[in-house]
């Protein structure tokens, strides 16, 4: 049997047809398994340890959990990747601004002020079929109109929009009655814990990502390289695949053993060491409310005192659950 080498957290099609038969029987021989080393690497099978001539199916309510956990590294990987891209390239991108070459496949610009930045988004939209965003931050309400605007200019072209929010905008009245705009249109939008910044990507050649969000100065790159756009793209898409739809169609959030994806959230950022006010920020959510989850978390898992909550958290395997 020919087995293509692929990354462990990919299923081919022998080492599935192996699983199935492997768990319809309960037991496969190691050599039987042999020329398939991904069922083992992934996990997805583990010696016998009573017989280590044999090997036994791990069940996929354990697996899968595991492998979609490995991706969502994969994603978190990206995120950093595309924050120490903008990082670097800010003050190259500032340098070729000054130059103004003429706008071409491989140009970029930073955009200074909300003027310029919304001017920019808006004239790209104008020609555009397709968008995808990233909406999040504390002051994400109250720039939802403008932001809605470049939607609609692309909607009422005919075109489609994905949009990707934070949970937290799962109870916002405001983006409630925005989605009502969207109705008779191409428009769907699903629900992550953690997303970077915002992000604009208009027919998977031009994006707008922001570089600094101080009020007196606002900064946003605009890139049209192919290899720096597609790879934004590659991450919206991965991260649109995690996400929970929202609209039109919603799904609830999961929940297990009385604690929410919210709370599951929190208690990662708890093991991580992270403030009250630094975990609200992340999440998208106030210190008053962020400290209320903490209280909920705090109760369901017995704990008395901030030490003993994140020894709690470890103890209870919550963050390896699928969430």
């Amino acid at each position: 049997m020919h087995h293509r080498r692929h990354d462990s957290d990919e299923l081919c099609e022998p080492g599935a047809s192996l699983y199935a038969q492997t768990l319809r029987a309960g037991r496969v021989r190691h050599e039987q398994a042999a020329e398939l080393p991904c069922l083992v690497d992934s996990g997805l099978l583990q010696p016998d340890v009573n017989d280590t001539d044999w090997l036994l199916p791990v069940s996929p309510a354990i697996a899968l959990p595991r492998l979609l956990h490995a991706i969502e590294e994969n994603v978190a990987t990206h995120r950093r990747k595309e924050s120490e891209l903008a990082a670097v390239f800010g003050p190259l991108m500032d340098l070729d601004a000054r130059r103004r070459a003429p706008a071409g496949e491989s140009s970029g610009l930073v955009l200074k002020g909300v003027e310029s930045i919304t001017s920019a988004i808006l004239g790209v939209a104008a020609e555009s079929s397709e968008v995808f965003l990233i909406r999040r931050g504390k002051r994400f309400a109250e720039a939802l109109d403008d932001g809605l605007r470049a939607d609609l200019v692309v909607l009422g072209r005919g075109g489609r929009v994905r949009t990707l929010y934070q949970h937290t905008m799962r109870h916002s009245s405001v983006v409630a009655s925005h989605f009502e705009r969207y109705a008779p249109y191409d428009f769907e939008a699903r629900s992550l814990d953690h997303l970077p910044d915002r992000l604009f990507l208009f027919d998977r050649k031009v994006a707008y990502v922001p570089v600094d969000d101080d009020p007196d100065s606002y900064l946003a790159l605009e890139l049209r390289h192919p290899t720096m756009v597609r790879y934004l793209v590659t991450m919206f898409q991965e991260l649109w695949q995690l996400a929970v739809p929202l609209y039109p169609h919603t799904e609830p959030l999961p929940a297990s053993d009385g604690i929410t994806a919210r709370q599951r959230a929190i208690a990662e950022l708890l093991v991580e060491g992270e403030t009250d006010a630094r975990i609200a920020e992340r999440l998208g959510m106030n210190v008053r409310t962020c400290r209320a989850h903490i209280a909920k978390l705090a109760t369901t898992l017995g704990s008395e005192n901030r030490a003993q909550l994140g020894y709690l958290i470890g103890k209870s395997g919550l963050l390896d659950r699928e969430g």
